[in-house]
């Protein structure tokens, strides 16, 4: 922890520099291959065999397949899909796309048809490139998606079943296709990024970012790795590149610094594997690294001692989307000798809240305070600054507090103005989430404004009762949810996994709500208590508490219908 608080005096000195002109390729590839030994990627594949790249290598890739899209037709402005995991091709795709002026829309290799079906004809995307094992999604939907010309395959075969039309095939075509290209002259403001984002309702909405968001990225995420890059530097997260998390909370900020970053498919693919975690931060020594709560949770069980077990090279730790709360923030701090950089941030305007430990106190349970640059204020349902310590919801505001415009900020919902006008009161940007903020403006999450909810009157906030839960050494991961009561309106479930090796029984239930009780108000401990092998998490790494709370609505009207006279 900083023994001096310098945080005001980076906030209020901090002044954005956005060019006219700005592209992502370049900065994140082209200037740095011009040194041909920089290295820039150790990759794993599923196999576990290693290869290493240099930027050089990374950007005669990105040439030829900007050469070989403009041979196919793909204009600027045009959206290019990507669905790949962790690997190389990814890294060279989204190069190519960014210096062609073209529009990378990367979705994850997980995503079944309909999910590539919506995203796809939505986007009017012009072309794809698909990992192989993802293939077979996109087969029962291709002729749904007229305008998409071009399925580029990247892996073992282009379409062995010829069910897909017109696939080609990857490394045949860059092999056609010279090494030389010369990048497109784009400003900070033009369109670079379309990512989809769920929401509690209606379909996913794509938000289109510009490429000055990299430069919005870049204060919070040099902060919380603990001023990144110094020598020797090296990152991995297990975040899908396909997600904001992944992509501009890992790869491309990285890549901007010129520094080494660790890919591995497998992670993409497979349930996080915490034993594997260690051993891949102890193979390539690696410094920082960004990690959701979830994946924390599970490397605190399984490990007493990892320092002892691991050569552990860590120096930042940044986690987000969720609070990881203060039973990881201290095993973190005691066991891996690391204090974790909690951030917030969304696809919209990522990277505005959090912490840096080397250059202001961090406080357990905390996401932190506003990044230099973004200006973050708790209001009401108005568009109001509310005091200290009343809950509301987490706003940002187009401009910092010189009166400049914030490069954060995403251009819109694609070909979707109402939903752009509705996340905005003002010039404030909502971001959903519940928080608080204290006298030293610190904010302390509370939750999802629809994760909240109210039993026997209480307001709860889900997250608290997580993080008491995961502190009992039987618990691996929990949920709470509410469960329609008639009496009380609501009352506080709570979804359980335990550790390998516990057993449910009603003596545990007890265990656990004595638990919760010796801790947090009476009215916040679970009345009831279920045990799940696991939980409903998203691609990204968050705990769907929306499908667990429907569950419990659904099961609620049919108890009502069963006992109807």
């Amino acid at each position: 922890m900083a023994k001096d608080d310098l945080y005001q005096e980076l906030y209020t000195s901090f002044r954005w520099q956005v060019p006219e002109y700005f592209n992502i390729g370049w900065e994140c590839c082209g200037r740095w291959a011009e040194d041909r030994a920089r290295f820039a990627l150790y990759y794993e594949d599923d196999a576990g065999a290693v290869e290493k790249y240099t930027y050089w290598d990374l950007q005669q890739q990105a040439n030829r397949l900007s050469n070989a899209l403009t041979a196919l037709g793909v204009r600027r402005g045009d959206r290019v899909a990507l669905v790949l995991p962790q690997c190389p091709q990814t890294i060279a795709a989204h190069i190519a796309c960014y210096q062609m002026g073209a529009v990378a829309m990367p979705m994850s290799i997980l995503f079944g048809p309909d999910a590539l079906q919506y995203r796809l004809y939505n986007s009017a995307a012009a072309a794809i490139l698909i990992d192989h094992a993802a293939l077979g999604n996109l087969t029962p939907v291709r002729d749904n998606c007229p305008l998409l010309k071009h399925v580029i395959v990247v892996g073992e075969s282009r379409d062995p079943a010829g069910r897909i039309s017109n696939t080609l095939d990857y490394d045949e075509l860059l092999a056609g296709h010279g090494r030389d290209f010369t990048p497109a002259k784009t400003r900070a403001e033009d369109p670079a990024l379309l990512i989809y984002t769920s929401g509690t309702t209606g379909p996913p909405k794509g938000a289109l970012k510009p490429h000055r968001v990299l430069i919005g990225n870049l204060s919070g995420f040099v902060a919380s790795q603990n001023w990144f890059p110094k020598p020797a530097d090296v990152f991995w997260s297990p975040a899908d590149w396909a997600w904001t998390g992944g992509l501009m909370d890992a790869l491309l900020p990285t890549l901007y610094f010129g520094q080494p970053i660790v890919a591995n498919m497998a992670k993409t693919r497979e349930r996080f594997d915490p034993l594997k975690a260690f051993a891949l931060m102890d193979r390539y020594a690696v410094t920082n690294v960004f990690l959701f709560p979830t994946a924390l949770k599970m490397m605190m069980k399984a490990v007493d001692k990892p320092r002892e077990k691991y050569d552990l090279r860590l120096r930042a730790i940044m986690s987000a989307g969720e609070s990881a709360g203060e039973t990881v923030f201290h095993w973190a701090r005691e066991k891996l000798g690391v204090t974790i950089n909690e951030m917030c941030g969304q696809t919209e305007m990522n990277y505005v809240v959090g912490n840096s430990c080397e250059k202001w106190p961090a406080k357990p349970g905390s996401i932190g305070r506003p990044y230099p640059g973004h200006l973050v204020a708790v209001i009401d349902a108005q568009g109001n600054e509310v005091k200290p310590g009343t809950p509301g919801e987490m706003a940002v505001r187009r401009f910092d507090i010189h009166g400049d415009p914030d490069p954060v900020f995403f251009l819109g919902y694609w070909q979707n103005d109402e939903a752009t006008r509705n996340k905005y009161t003002g010039d404030w940007c909502r971001t959903g989430d519940e928080a608080v903020m204290d006298e030293e403006g610190y904010f302390w999450y509370q939750g999802r404004a629809d994760d909240m909810f109210k039993a026997a009157g209480y307001r709860i906030g889900p997250s608290e009762v997580e993080n008491c839960l995961v502190k009992h050494m039987a618990v691996a991961n929990c949920a709470v949810v509410p469960k329609p009561d008639a009496d009380r309106g609501n009352v506080v479930k709570a979804y359980v996994v335990l550790i390998e090796g516990v057993a449910a029984s009603d003596d545990l239930v007890q265990s656990l709500q004595n638990f919760v009780r010796g801790k947090l108000a009476p009215y916040e401990y679970p009345k009831e208590i279920e045990f799940v092998d696991a939980l409903p998490m998203t691609t990204t790494g968050k705990v769907q508490r929306r499908v667990l709370r429907l569950a419990e609505e659904e099961r609620h009207r049919k108890k009502l219908a069963a006992t109807a006279p």
